[in-house]
């Protein structure tokens, strides 16, 4: 009887126990399902068929670079989230419709817009996994220097001006070289910088170690109902203290928020039980707000992306024009920078806001984001300063020169 075309062969026998590999089962052979647009792990190249030797390497070349950290396994993708390890990547998909089905999926989406879905078919309550990191000596490099950026602040103080948008959230990408995974900086992350919605993912061709402290949608379901939540932060400071500026900024995004959760949540349900609430993290202080509603029955993961993408906190107000002003002026697309960072589990979700992360995506270099929300109050350098603020603890942890 064949095999359903559902299913593909995701390894081939593997002889590991002659080759000192760990405690790995002598014998590897698992299958995955295939989405409707993509496979993996992805398929290897054509080999001679007399050469076995040649197929075995390249198997192991694209399978068990980590293997040794990852308690034997030959498939190193892995999630990690307060305290939720999952393994055994079983299927990526770009549509967020796959999150309709059972199951737990990890779950990225740019600010773009481009959703990645990995379901994995082990999850176990466990620490994450322990690793070494070296730390950077390359210098980081910006997409936009301090006088672009100032520029930038006073090209959106224009646009309120106009009466084109109220605020934007003002960001800019650094770069630096870094040819190694990004677990041991994560553990290193988690110990040196704890927040609240920390994370981690790898699969093939993405890696993000995230110190999220922003909440973008808890979904919670019972018997009776789906209840949804929100916590927008808008306001840094190094002290407990903030102005009108940030308090204004604030609550412009709660209003956003509101409107947004105002799309798929029962009329009357949608309120701000929280509002300018004083949060300390690692090195700041911000000020945080909590929206909350009753999903309406029925509404599917592409009705939310379509309500609440990107998150208003990193967007801006009204959000389409500020997303279209991003799009004229920042350089280089933000990717997985100020989307949604979380996992997705029949009906429960929690989903952070992508800030403060550090992310790989098929190259040898790392990235990591910041940003300041920009209001007709703002002051150019100091938003400047805020970015270089929110940066600087993080990168110190990661190593490099130029913060």
């Amino acid at each position: 009887m064949g095999r359903s075309p559902l299913f593909k062969r995701a390894d081939d026998r593997v002889r590991t126990g002659d080759l000192n590999l760990g405690k790995v089962p002598r014998y590897q052979l698992r299958y995955i399902r295939v989405s409707e647009n993509e496979i993996y792990p992805k398929p290897l190249p054509s080999t001679n068929s007399a050469s076995s030797f040649s197929r075995w390497c390249q198997i192991l070349w694209l399978s068990v670079p980590k293997l040794w950290g990852m308690g034997g396994r030959l498939d190193s993708s892995m999630f990690w989230m307060d305290g939720k390890l999952a393994v055994d990547l079983l299927e990526v998909s770009h549509d967020p419709a796959a999150l309709d089905r059972p199951g737990f999926w990890a779950v990225t989406v740019s600010f773009e817009g481009r959703w990645t879905c990995a379901r994995f078919g082990t999850v176990v309550a466990a620490d994450f996994p322990d690793a070494e990191w070296a730390s950077l000596t390359g210098r980081w490099e910006s997409s936009s220097d301090q006088i672009a950026y100032v520029d930038y602040v006073n090209r959106i103080r224009e646009a309120i001006a106009s009466g084109e948008v109220y605020q934007v959230n003002a960001c800019r990408i650094l770069e630096n070289v870094c040819d190694s995974d990004l677990q041991g900086l994560f553990a290193l992350l988690l110990k040196d910088n704890p927040a609240p919605y920390a994370s981690y993912l790898r699969i093939p061709g993405l890696e993000i170690a995230s110190a999220s402290p922003e909440l973008f949608l808890q979904r919670t379901k019972d018997s009776k109902s789906t209840k949804i939540k929100s916590s927008p932060i808008k306001g840094t400071s190094t002290t407990s203290q903030f102005g009108l500026k940030d308090q204004a900024e604030n609550i412009m995004i709660v209003d956003l928020m509101r409107n947004d959760f105002g799309q798929i949540s029962k009329p009357g349900s949608v309120d701000a039980t929280r509002l300018l609430g004083v949060e300390e993290h690692p090195g700041l202080f911000h000020l945080v707000s909590d929206v909350e509603g009753v999903l309406i029955e029925g509404t599917t993961w592409n009705d939310i992306s379509q309500a609440l993408l990107p998150p208003g906190s990193v967007s801006g107000a009204p959000k389409s024009s500020a997303v279209k002003m991003i799009a004229a002026v920042e350089k280089i697309p933000r990717g997985p920078y100020c989307g949604a960072l979380g996992w997705v589990e029949d009906g429960n979700a929690l989903l952070s806001v992508g800030i403060r992360i550090f992310w790989k995506e098929n190259s040898m270099h790392i990235r990591f984001g910041t940003g300041a929300g920009i209001t007709w109050g703002s002051d150019p350098l100091q938003e400047w300063e805020e970015t270089e603020l929110k940066a600087r603890h993080l990168i110190k942890i990661a190593g490099g020169e130029g913060i």
